[in-house]
């Protein structure tokens, strides 16, 4: 789960890090309202959950009253990687001498947090990891042990020279992991951390994930989710006993477990197709799950074929061929469906689906390449 960075920067505010006076709008005129408020020059950011707001045009400093209505007016209603801007954060001005990067995640390999500094801030950390990778210095916390005090103070003194700011950030660093901890995060990110001509340090950007399994105990920041469309369809199908995961592909896969889904991706991949979904209908013999199936698979404009791979185990091949043929009477379904059923009660299966007329194929190799040569015919 992804938050706005107005919105991280409020959870920062409580653990007492310090952010710059800002105000959040929805139109132009609070715009103006806001710039007058906090006084010039101000900068405009739109307000969206996707990265690369500043290459996009989504960023923009404003000196002027004029300046800051020209700016709400461009940025208000702009397309940022598919998200559409509909609120804006008006921050004050900040002058700064230099920038950092900071954050901490989740590290598989060390199965511990990790601690990430760069002096290289004010960038899209992922071009600095393939550009100087070399720049991002990286610090395991201890999970026993956590972010102590001399941890803190190392990690500082790699970015600072002043002891000043030393330990403003070695305060700084404690808090960030023990926001990262406290609230289940996945993510914790300031970029950047600028060094202000004062001598502070001052976080003029944030960005939070959060853990999906987590927010059981987090009501408070699940109250913040502002789910995509894409992800509503995620959500539902949890609810319907579902998982299910959009990708960029043309051939929708409807499968039975895990890591049965993720060979029938691995091998449509393998033959040169690309899997529009990974789709688990889990191993339930309920046959309301491949009706709801299809329909979250019809959903998806891009997908041109559809595969069912089933090897019944718990999961009773009939029952699945009964949930498709009720879930095709109740749709209008127009695009190519290719079957594979194998396993429990498959004979049965089999036979309910042959009645109807639909295609069947007896192993996966076959079923993904009957596929991908059905969706290659859909675009001639």
């Amino acid at each position: 789960m992804k938050i706005h960075e107005y919105q991280a920067k409020e959870i920062f505010s409580r653990y007492s890090i310090p952010v710059t006076n800002e105000v959040l709008c929805y139109t132009v005129e609070e715009v103006v309202k806001a710039t007058r408020k906090l006084g010039l020059p101000v900068v405009v950011k739109a307000q969206v959950l996707a990265g690369g707001r500043g290459k996009a045009g989504g960023v923009k400093l404003a000196k002027t009253i004029e300046a800051a209505t020209e700016a709400a007016t461009n940025i208000l209603g702009m397309d940022i990687k598919g998200y559409k801007v509909e609120k804006v954060l008006v921050a004050e001005g900040v002058k700064f001498n230099a920038e950092f990067y900071v954050g901490l995640t989740i590290d598989r390999n060390s199965k511990s947090v990790i601690f990430m500094a760069s002096k290289e801030g004010g960038v899209e950390i992922e071009e600095v990891a393939k550009d100087n990778p070399e720049a991002i210095l990286k610090f395991i916390v201890d999970p026993d042990l956590g972010m102590t005090a001399f941890l803190a103070r190392k990690i500082a003194f790699s970015l600072f020279d002043d002891f000043s700011l030393v330990k403003q950030g070695a305060d700084l660093f404690q808090k960030l992991y023990k926001i990262f901890i406290e609230t289940d995060a996945s993510l914790v990110e300031i970029n950047p951390l600028v060094k202000t001509e004062g001598g502070k340090i001052l976080a003029l950007d944030g960005k939070m994930n959060f853990d999906d399994n987590a927010m059981y105990r987090q009501r408070d920041i699940e109250l913040l989710n502002e789910p995509t469309e894409e992800e509503k369809k995620e959500l539902k199908a949890k609810e319907s006993g579902l998982t299910y995961i959009r990708l960029d592909g043309t051939i929708g896969c409807m499968v039975n477990g895990a890591g049965l889904a993720m060979a029938t991706m691995d091998i449509i991949k393998y033959y040169g197709g690309n899997p529009a979904n990974f789709l688990d209908i889990g191993g339930s013999s309920n046959p309301q799950k491949v009706i709801d199936a299809m329909n979250l698979l019809l959903s998806d404009k891009n997908v041109k074929v559809i595969m069912i791979n089933i090897f019944g185990g718990i999961t009773r091949c009939d029952d699945v061929a009964r949930g498709l043929v009720t879930a095709l009477d109740q749709m209008k379904v127009d695009i190519p469906i290719v079957i594979r059923l194998s396993g429990t009660n498959a004979e049965e299966g089999l036979r309910i689906i042959a009645e109807k007329n639909l295609p069947t194929v007896n192993s996966l190799s076959e079923a993904a390449q009957e596929a991908i040569r059905l969706c290659k015919d859909c675009n001639k």
